[in-house]
């Protein structure tokens, strides 16, 4: 890598094999670069620095995927503590791009505990060895209220779709997951992409960070794929009320979903799709009306 601004495609060549034999071309893959995510802090009068951890991220959006990594993580409580978010500038640093500095407010205090994992997450799992709920020690938090966040079953059935045609970068890879955030009526109001799932969250939740319209507790958060445990922790921190995934949840989301009471469903598509819990937020359907 070069010390440059790469944007989240990359062309390459290829063959192409295919019934008229083999052929070379020029291909678009999403672009997989590193992350170094640091925490700047004022100790006393000193300016000093913590690495936070790393994450393997498609570039773009990078201040939204810090500081919503940073809140999810609860290592920063709200927008309030942020100074200012920007990449390295110093120009003899090798791929300075590929680092982002939070800066937090003078006065504003962290946990240097929560600083001390230094972990190193895939694109594809941010959280590998969080392995339960107590793991997480999100204890804190409160269940959410069924008052918020009913919506109609045509409105969950039109997600996958409106997030589709809205995924630019994946229409000319097909390499990218996304997280979209839309209203209550279906409309959209943020989406963003990545090559990781929780990359994408982490976009989604910053841009409402940093946008000052936390907490998403009239919101829907749909997501690409699968629906992982980690998704549903960074949606309960935003204070989403319901999830809608395009793929499976595991065990471990339905289990937070239903200690917080969190809409949780998968296999959207236009079609219909399953409610792990949570039904009570979906206009028309009731248990007892269940066979």
């Amino acid at each position: 890598m070069i010390d440059q601004w790469n944007g989240p495609t990359a062309k390459i060549q290829i063959y192409r094999v295919g019934p008229r034999g083999i052929t070379m071309d020029g291909d678009l893959v999403t672009t997989e670069e590193p992350l170094e995510i640091r925490i700047n802090y004022y100790n006393g009068v000193v300016l000093e620095w913590e690495r936070v951890g790393i994450t393997m991220r498609t570039p773009g959006s990078d201040y939204e995927l810090t500081a919503g990594f940073l809140f999810t993580e609860g290592i920063i409580r709200d927008q309030h503590a942020i100074q200012r978010i920007s990449h390295c500038l110093e120009r003899n640093v090798e791929q300075r791009y590929n680092i982002v500095n939070l800066y937090l407010k003078p006065g504003e205090t962290i946990d240097l505990k929560l600083l001390t994992r230094n972990f190193y997450t895939t694109s594809s799992c941010g959280v590998c060895g969080k392995a339960s709920l107590e793991a997480l020690e999100i204890k804190d938090y409160s269940p959410l209220s069924y008052s918020h966040g009913q919506v109609s079953s045509g409105v969950v059935r039109s997600l996958s779709t409106s997030m589709r045609k809205r995924q630019g970068l994946f229409s000319r890879t097909g390499g990218l997951h996304a997280a979209g955030l839309f209203e209550l009526d279906g409309s959209l109001i943020c989406l963003r992409e990545d090559v990781g799932r929780h990359n994408a969250v982490d976009k989604v939740i910053g841009q409402g960070l940093l946008s000052k319209s936390l907490p998403f507790d009239q919101k829907i958060l749909a997501v690409s794929g699968r629906t992982s445990f980690e998704i549903m922790q960074k949606a309960l921190t935003a204070g989403v009320p319901m999830v809608v995934g395009v793929g499976a949840p595991s065990s471990l989301a339905v289990e937070l979903a239903k200690k917080f009471h969190i809409t949780l469903i998968g296999f959207a598509n236009p079609d219909g799709f399953n409610i792990y819990c949570g039904e009570q937020r979906i206009i028309g359907v009731h248990r007892e009306e269940l066979g």
